[in-house]
């Protein structure tokens, strides 16, 4: 979906990221309360994909970066569990299903049909429908996660505010998230790819597809379908060689219409820890 984005609420936002003189303002303090709640309601985004690209809306971090700064820290009551904070919890809620003690922060947005168990969303971050964020699971600021997702226990999708230019962690629809999975630096996990336990991905990570009669390195994007592994390669240092992490692409998910079906094939045929 495309956002239509109001130039001067951008303007007036980048304007007092500049100078934060500007924050005295009441009228500056009410535009950036506005777009936490267009954030919270999924009306803005911190990234959209337009024309099968991503593109990253960098005065959104600006102004949740702005946000922390204007709001007082406040006790805040969330049934029998207290806390003190600058950023209430998410109320809006009625369309997804929260196990205690499940988390989401105010200016997150979470599709109808999201399961969080005892996991966590941060501010910023979207979250399509029909996806499961399992337990202990955290989805950073301002990452995005596509619909019928699967985060496993365990898995950490980093957040980003500043740059404010910089990609967030990006999660595709249909992707599995095995147990333990840790993604940071922007990396952009294509659709219906599989992650076994314990991948981690940073910007710089190799991830080397050994299907092919030579290895194929990519980084900081796991392409569509691909089931991936952790894996170590040799690398050279003043002391000698020594294995450094990596993730293997050891196969293709099936195109199939049915995921569940396209999934369970890859967990079997490629022994997927999950």
């Amino acid at each position: 979906m495309v956002f239509a984005l109001d130039m001067k609420v951008e303007r007036c936002i980048r304007g007092a990221f500049r100078n934060r003189d500007r924050l005295t303002d009441p009228a500056v303090q009410q535009t950036i309360h506005e777009v936490i709640a267009k954030l919270d309601r999924g009306e803005l985004r911190a990234a959209e994909k337009i024309d099968g690209t991503w593109k990253v809306n960098s005065w959104i971090p600006e102004a949740i970066a702005l946000y922390f700064v204007i709001q007082p820290i406040e006790a805040l009551q969330a049934g029998i569990l207290s806390y003190r904070d600058k950023i209430p919890l998410k109320t809006e809620i009625a369309d997804i299903r929260v196990v205690p003690p499940g988390v989401a922060r105010y200016g997150s947005h979470l599709e109808p049909g999201v399961i969080l168990m005892p996991g966590y969303v941060n501010i910023g971050a979207y979250v399509g429908a029909g996806t499961l964020i399992d337990t202990w699971a955290t989805v950073g600021s301002c990452a995005q996660v596509g619909r019928d997702v699967h985060l496993s226990g365990g898995v950490g999708l980093g957040g980003v505010l500043e740059p404010p230019s910089a990609y967030p962690v990006i999660v595709e629809d249909g992707v599995f998230v095995g147990s333990r999975c840790v993604i940071v630096e922007g990396v952009l996990v294509e659709e219906e790819a599989v992650l076994g336990a314990g991948v981690i991905l940073t910007a710089s990570t190799p991830i080397v597809d050994v299907t092919r009669s030579e290895p194929v390195i990519f980084k900081g994007w796991v392409p569509a379908r691909s089931v991936v592994i952790p894996g170590s390669m040799p690398k050279q240092f003043p002391a000698g060689e020594y294995n450094t992490p990596c993730a293997l692409i050891i196969g293709q998910r099936s195109a199939s219409t049915d995921r569940k079906t396209s999934l369970n094939q890859a967990l079997r045929t490629f022994e997927v820890p999950v």
